[in-house]
């Protein structure tokens, strides 16, 4: 088998291992805007509520002035997920991304929920995590601010019964329902854009290293798998000068909330340090280049997301691309080479568990020993021999200081 750098050839991406689909987004011109509005009734039909409302546009009655929020100026992305705004927040004017995912299937709903709760369950702000402003639950040109675990609202029950049951909710068929999550703005692109459109930088490379294996770091310790770390998904925020890496686009994220709850008598027992490596996953979901063996197979542990930070490290170290059949985009990943087909390492590893990866690709690399050797344990087919994110921030920061 064969490594190869896939700059410029042509490679449609398969999908098919992906259980969820990103929800195509609906055009909105960018002149629209969020504006905030206090009513006097909820879903309830009490007359008090505790968090503000939102309306989205304009006002349905003329008599009522209503304050923007969010100026939308541009569209800046679009894909199955939804579609990504930079919009400019109309009190600071701080610019701000917002991204608008509709909610009327299941699988949707599953999506922007898993978002919504993987961040809005951060007590915590990481440096290198992409931070939640807030998040707009909107239909039929009125919106309310998300709160996790709302049982005041019945449009976020719903859409709650919606995702545990994967069904459509009986009777319901009024207009669908859209998210709105507003997020920090990366003016720096995704990591695809910064990296390829900059002559190689060791540095740089180093630091992104490191940064990203602290953002996985701090998601494990707070028992979130992010499932699909792929470059698209890492940001980059150059607000201070120096870049700053950010992991966004939660969709596919699991928390493994309440896995160290133990029951002793009537009393329920809840550890504060719980292994999430323990945690076993079956939904084979992510995308294909850089899901691991086990991922294919359906039955993983957080250490997927270390195998997947493997891929992008390499490939970002060494420029290994391939061009996106569909988007026609070129995009960093590691692939194998088996003939005139390429396919992902983690799928070509599960057909050949015994297959020796040649670590670094190219003949002249300059990939030092400690960092070759650093990959081949982010990339080991069998799990329990793979360094989890914890062993991976005490190593890195080793060879980061080695290099």
């Amino acid at each position: 088998m064969e490594l190869r750098n896939g700059t410029r050839r042509q490679l449609v991406l398969r999908s098919g291992r992906r259980s969820c689909k990103r929800s195509a987004g609906m055009k909105r011109d960018a002149g629209k805007v969020l504006k905030s509005l206090q009513v006097q009734s909820s879903d309830s039909g009490d007359a008090s509520i505790e968090e503000p409302r939102f309306t989205l546009g304009l006002s349905r009655n003329p008599s009522v002035v209503l304050a923007p929020r969010y100026n939308l100026l541009r569209e800046v992305g679009r894909g199955s997920y939804g579609t990504v705004y930079e919009a400019v927040a109309r009190k600071s004017g701080a610019r701000v991304a917002v991204k608008k995912l509709r909610c009327d299937a299941p699988e949707k709903v599953e999506l922007a929920l898993a978002e919504f709760w993987a961040l809005a369950s951060l007590e915590k702000k990481h440096e290198n995590i992409v931070h939640l402003e807030e998040c707009v639950l909107e239909r039929n040109g009125m919106a309310q601010k998300m709160s996790h675990g709302n049982k005041s609202s019945k449009q976020y029950l719903r859409l709650v019964e919606t995702s545990l049951k994967g069904e459509r909710i009986p009777g319901y068929h009024e207009e669908p329902c859209y998210l709105w999550f507003v997020m920090e703005f990366c003016e720096g692109g995704d990591l695809n854009q910064y990296i390829l459109s900059r002559r190689p930088n060791p540095r740089t490379n180093r630091s992104f290293m490191k940064q990203l294996t602290c953002a996985v770091a701090f998601l494990h310790k707070n028992n979130i798998v992010h499932r699909d770390l792929k470059p698209d998904n890492i940001l980059i925020s150059q607000k201070f000068g120096t870049p700053i890496v950010k992991v966004a686009d939660f969709g596919l994220s699991k928390v493994c909330a309440g896995y160290g709850c133990a029951e002793r008598g009537s009393e329920a027992l809840i550890e504060k340090n719980v292994n999430i490596n323990n945690f076993w996953l079956s939904s084979a979901c992510g995308s294909d280049f850089y899901m691991a063996p086990e991922v294919w197979e359906g039955h993983y542990t957080a250490k997927a997301d270390i195998f997947a930070l493997g891929i992008i490290i390499w490939a970002m170290l060494e420029r290994i691309t391939f061009i996106d059949g569909e988007s026609k985009r070129e995009l960093l990943g590691t692939y194998i080479r088996q003939g005139s087909e390429i396919i992902p390492v983690g799928e070509a590893l599960l057909e050949n568990p015994k297959m020796v990866l040649d670590i670094p690709q190219k003949p002249r690399s300059l990939m030092s020993n400690v960092i070759r050797r650093l990959l081949y344990d982010m990339l080991a087919v069998n799990p329990d021999d793979r360094l989890d994110a914890f062993q991976l921030e005490h190593r890195m920061d080793q060879v980061t200081c080695a290099t």
